[in-house]
Protein backbone atom coordinates (compact mmCIF):
# COMPACT_ATOMS: atom_id res chain seq x y z
CA UNK A 1 0.00 0.00 0.00
CA UNK A 2 1.02 3.52 -0.60
CA UNK A 3 1.69 5.23 2.34
CA UNK A 4 0.64 9.16 2.91
CA UNK A 5 2.63 11.20 5.28
CA UNK A 6 -0.75 12.64 6.34
CA UNK A 7 -4.41 11.65 6.81
CA UNK A 8 -7.60 13.51 6.28
CA UNK A 9 -11.02 12.92 8.39
CA UNK A 10 -14.32 12.93 6.49
CA UNK A 11 -17.58 13.05 8.54
CA UNK A 12 -20.57 13.16 6.34
CA UNK A 13 -24.50 13.01 7.61
CA UNK A 14 -27.17 11.82 4.71
CA UNK A 15 -30.17 11.80 6.71
CA UNK A 16 -29.92 14.61 9.52
CA UNK A 17 -33.24 15.85 9.59
CA UNK A 18 -36.58 15.59 8.12
CA UNK A 19 -36.94 19.41 7.07
CA UNK A 20 -39.06 19.93 3.87
CA UNK A 21 -38.43 23.81 1.88
CA UNK A 22 -41.19 26.17 1.89
CA UNK A 23 -40.99 25.31 -1.83
CA UNK A 24 -42.36 21.94 -1.68
CA UNK A 25 -44.70 21.93 1.27
CA UNK A 26 -47.64 20.85 0.10
CA UNK A 27 -46.28 17.31 -1.21
CA UNK A 28 -46.14 16.81 2.18
CA UNK A 29 -49.35 17.95 4.08
CA UNK A 30 -50.09 15.11 4.26
CA UNK A 31 -47.69 13.50 5.06
CA UNK A 32 -46.17 15.18 8.59
CA UNK A 33 -46.49 11.92 10.65
CA UNK A 34 -44.56 10.18 8.12
CA UNK A 35 -41.65 12.72 8.28
CA UNK A 36 -41.00 11.96 12.20
CA UNK A 37 -40.54 8.69 11.52
CA UNK A 38 -37.21 6.52 10.08
CA UNK A 39 -38.41 7.58 6.73
CA UNK A 40 -37.98 10.65 6.84
CA UNK A 41 -34.73 10.96 8.21
CA UNK A 42 -31.75 9.01 10.67
CA UNK A 43 -32.83 10.47 14.23
CA UNK A 44 -29.82 11.02 16.37
CA UNK A 45 -27.00 10.98 13.47
CA UNK A 46 -26.97 14.84 13.30
CA UNK A 47 -26.21 14.79 17.27
CA UNK A 48 -23.24 11.98 16.61
CA UNK A 49 -21.33 13.56 13.78
CA UNK A 50 -21.62 16.24 14.96
CA UNK A 51 -20.13 15.80 18.14
CA UNK A 52 -17.08 13.30 16.51
CA UNK A 53 -16.36 16.68 13.91
CA UNK A 54 -15.94 19.10 17.21
CA UNK A 55 -13.37 16.17 18.79
CA UNK A 56 -11.09 15.97 16.13
CA UNK A 57 -9.65 18.12 13.24
CA UNK A 58 -12.15 17.21 10.13
CA UNK A 59 -14.50 18.22 7.92
CA UNK A 60 -18.25 17.65 8.48
CA UNK A 61 -21.17 17.85 5.25
CA UNK A 62 -24.43 17.36 6.71
CA UNK A 63 -28.12 17.84 5.04
CA UNK A 64 -30.81 18.15 7.13
CA UNK A 65 -33.43 18.34 4.17
CA UNK A 66 -36.10 14.71 4.38
CA UNK A 67 -34.55 12.01 2.91
CA UNK A 68 -38.54 11.69 1.35
CA UNK A 69 -37.86 14.57 -0.67
CA UNK A 70 -34.55 13.55 -2.03
CA UNK A 71 -32.24 10.70 -1.09
CA UNK A 72 -28.83 11.67 -0.76
CA UNK A 73 -27.41 8.33 -0.47
CA UNK A 74 -28.76 7.05 -3.19
CA UNK A 75 -27.26 6.80 -6.46
CA UNK A 76 -29.48 8.91 -9.73
CA UNK A 77 -30.45 6.01 -11.42
CA UNK A 78 -31.98 4.06 -8.17
CA UNK A 79 -35.81 3.56 -7.97
CA UNK A 80 -35.80 5.07 -4.25
CA UNK A 81 -34.11 8.46 -5.30
CA UNK A 82 -36.95 9.91 -4.88
CA UNK A 83 -39.74 8.07 -2.28
CA UNK A 84 -42.62 6.15 -3.44
CA UNK A 85 -44.16 6.83 -0.17
CA UNK A 86 -45.09 10.80 -1.35
CA UNK A 87 -46.76 12.02 -4.29
CA UNK A 88 -44.09 11.80 -6.82
CA UNK A 89 -42.11 15.07 -8.15
CA UNK A 90 -43.04 16.53 -11.55
CA UNK A 91 -40.23 15.82 -14.19
CA UNK A 92 -39.26 19.77 -13.95
CA UNK A 93 -39.38 18.88 -9.67
CA UNK A 94 -37.13 16.41 -10.24
CA UNK A 95 -34.52 17.91 -12.84
CA UNK A 96 -34.70 21.08 -10.25
CA UNK A 97 -34.29 18.52 -6.51
CA UNK A 98 -31.12 16.97 -8.44
CA UNK A 99 -29.31 20.27 -9.38
CA UNK A 100 -30.41 21.93 -5.62
CA UNK A 101 -29.86 19.45 -3.33
CA UNK A 102 -28.35 16.11 -4.27
CA UNK A 103 -25.99 17.06 -7.06
CA UNK A 104 -23.99 20.07 -5.35
CA UNK A 105 -23.77 17.98 -2.15
CA UNK A 106 -22.59 15.05 -3.87
CA UNK A 107 -20.01 17.39 -5.77
CA UNK A 108 -18.93 19.10 -3.05
CA UNK A 109 -18.18 16.06 -0.56
CA UNK A 110 -16.42 14.45 -3.34
CA UNK A 111 -14.44 17.73 -4.61
CA UNK A 112 -12.99 17.74 -0.80
CA UNK A 113 -11.36 14.20 -1.24
CA UNK A 114 -10.49 15.08 -4.22
CA UNK A 115 -8.71 17.96 -2.92
CA UNK A 116 -7.00 15.74 0.23
CA UNK A 117 -5.92 13.50 -2.13
CA UNK A 118 -4.09 15.73 -4.48
CA UNK A 119 -2.59 16.68 -1.09
CA UNK A 120 -0.72 13.31 -0.63
CA UNK A 121 -3.36 12.87 2.09
CA UNK A 122 -5.37 9.27 3.02
CA UNK A 123 -8.89 10.30 3.45
CA UNK A 124 -10.23 8.41 6.36
CA UNK A 125 -14.74 8.65 6.05
CA UNK A 126 -16.93 7.78 8.59
CA UNK A 127 -21.32 8.47 7.17
CA UNK A 128 -23.47 8.25 10.24
CA UNK A 129 -26.74 6.50 10.30
CA UNK A 130 -29.43 5.25 12.63
CA UNK A 131 -31.93 2.41 11.70
CA UNK A 132 -35.61 1.52 12.65
CA UNK A 133 -35.51 -1.54 15.84
CA UNK A 134 -38.54 -2.98 13.55
CA UNK A 135 -38.79 -3.44 9.95
CA UNK A 136 -41.69 -4.31 8.26
CA UNK A 137 -42.03 -6.98 11.11
CA UNK A 138 -38.76 -7.92 11.53
CA UNK A 139 -36.59 -7.35 14.45
CA UNK A 140 -32.94 -6.03 14.34
CA UNK A 141 -30.81 -7.49 16.33
CA UNK A 142 -27.90 -5.66 17.03
CA UNK A 143 -27.02 -1.83 18.48
CA UNK A 144 -24.90 -1.25 16.35
CA UNK A 145 -23.51 -2.13 12.87
CA UNK A 146 -20.50 -1.31 10.81
CA UNK A 147 -20.69 -1.40 6.94
CA UNK A 148 -17.44 -1.53 4.68
CA UNK A 149 -16.35 -3.39 1.62
CA UNK A 150 -14.92 -6.64 2.60
CA UNK A 151 -12.69 -6.53 -0.39
CA UNK A 152 -10.59 -3.40 0.98
CA UNK A 153 -8.49 -4.56 3.85
CA UNK A 154 -8.26 -1.25 5.29
CA UNK A 155 -11.63 -0.89 5.92
CA UNK A 156 -12.03 -4.24 6.80
CA UNK A 157 -9.63 -4.38 8.69
CA UNK A 158 -10.47 -1.06 10.73
CA UNK A 159 -13.87 -2.30 11.60
CA UNK A 160 -12.38 -5.29 13.19
CA UNK A 161 -10.35 -3.08 15.19
CA UNK A 162 -13.49 -0.83 16.58
CA UNK A 163 -15.69 -3.77 16.72
CA UNK A 164 -13.83 -4.46 19.75
CA UNK A 165 -13.09 -0.94 21.39
CA UNK A 166 -16.85 -0.62 21.24
CA UNK A 167 -17.54 -4.24 23.19
CA UNK A 168 -15.06 -2.99 25.50
CA UNK A 169 -16.89 0.21 26.32
CA UNK A 170 -20.28 -1.60 25.79
CA UNK A 171 -19.99 -4.98 27.05
CA UNK A 172 -23.95 -5.54 26.42
CA UNK A 173 -24.35 -4.42 22.89
CA UNK A 174 -24.74 -6.37 20.14
CA UNK A 175 -22.12 -5.26 17.21
CA UNK A 176 -22.64 -7.21 13.96
CA UNK A 177 -20.52 -6.50 10.59
CA UNK A 178 -21.93 -5.47 7.47
CA UNK A 179 -25.76 -5.25 9.08
CA UNK A 180 -28.25 -4.18 9.03
CA UNK A 181 -27.05 -3.56 5.19
CA UNK A 182 -24.32 -4.30 3.44
CA UNK A 183 -21.54 -2.50 2.93
CA UNK A 184 -21.40 -2.42 -0.83
CA UNK A 185 -25.37 -1.78 -1.88
CA UNK A 186 -26.07 1.02 -3.25
CA UNK A 187 -25.12 4.72 -1.16
CA UNK A 188 -22.77 7.15 -1.08
CA UNK A 189 -19.69 5.58 0.43
CA UNK A 190 -20.15 2.84 -2.75
CA UNK A 191 -20.06 5.79 -5.23
CA UNK A 192 -17.02 7.34 -3.47
CA UNK A 193 -14.82 4.08 -3.71
CA UNK A 194 -15.18 3.79 -7.65
CA UNK A 195 -13.73 7.25 -7.84
CA UNK A 196 -10.97 6.95 -5.30
CA UNK A 197 -9.30 3.78 -4.73
CA UNK A 198 -8.41 2.13 -1.34
CA UNK A 199 -4.96 3.90 -1.33
CA UNK A 200 -6.49 6.90 -0.80
CA UNK A 201 -9.78 6.61 0.12
CA UNK A 202 -11.80 4.10 3.29
CA UNK A 203 -15.17 4.57 3.53
CA UNK A 204 -17.10 3.40 6.28
CA UNK A 205 -20.83 3.92 7.84
CA UNK A 206 -21.83 3.39 11.17
CA UNK A 207 -25.32 2.33 11.64
CA UNK A 208 -27.10 3.24 15.19
CA UNK A 209 -30.02 1.70 16.47
CA UNK A 210 -32.58 4.22 17.19
CA UNK A 211 -33.79 2.79 20.52
CA UNK A 212 -30.54 3.73 21.99
CA UNK A 213 -31.20 8.10 20.64
CA UNK A 214 -34.45 7.69 22.85
CA UNK A 215 -32.57 6.95 26.01
CA UNK A 216 -32.44 10.30 28.05
CA UNK A 217 -30.45 12.54 27.23
CA UNK A 218 -27.11 11.25 29.32
CA UNK A 219 -26.96 7.79 28.36
CA UNK A 220 -27.38 9.33 24.80
CA UNK A 221 -23.86 11.71 25.30
CA UNK A 222 -22.22 8.49 26.61
CA UNK A 223 -23.42 6.75 24.05
CA UNK A 224 -21.82 8.97 21.35
CA UNK A 225 -18.70 9.92 23.77
CA UNK A 226 -18.28 6.04 23.54
CA UNK A 227 -18.63 5.42 20.28
CA UNK A 228 -16.31 8.44 19.62
CA UNK A 229 -13.73 7.14 22.20
CA UNK A 230 -13.65 4.04 20.43
CA UNK A 231 -13.75 5.05 17.28
CA UNK A 232 -10.66 7.47 17.73
CA UNK A 233 -8.20 5.09 19.54
CA UNK A 234 -8.40 3.18 16.34
CA UNK A 235 -8.41 5.75 14.03
CA UNK A 236 -4.52 6.70 16.12
CA UNK A 237 -3.10 3.25 16.30
CA UNK A 238 -4.22 2.51 12.63
CA UNK A 239 -2.14 5.75 11.49
CA UNK A 240 0.43 5.20 13.76
CA UNK A 241 0.85 1.54 12.35
CA UNK A 242 0.92 2.98 8.74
Amino acid sequence: MNSFPKQAVLFTCEHGGNRIPPKYALRFVEHQELLQTHRGWDPGTFQAATYFHKQVASELFASQTSRLLIDLNRSETHRALFSPLVPAPSDSQRLELLETYYRPWRREVGDWIASQVEGQQFVWHLSFHSFTPVLEGEVRTAEIGLLYDPRRGVERDYCDRWRKRILEIFPEFRVRMNYPYRGVSDGHTTALRKRFSAQRYAGIELEVNQQLFQQSNYRVKQLISGLYQSWHRVLRQTVEAR
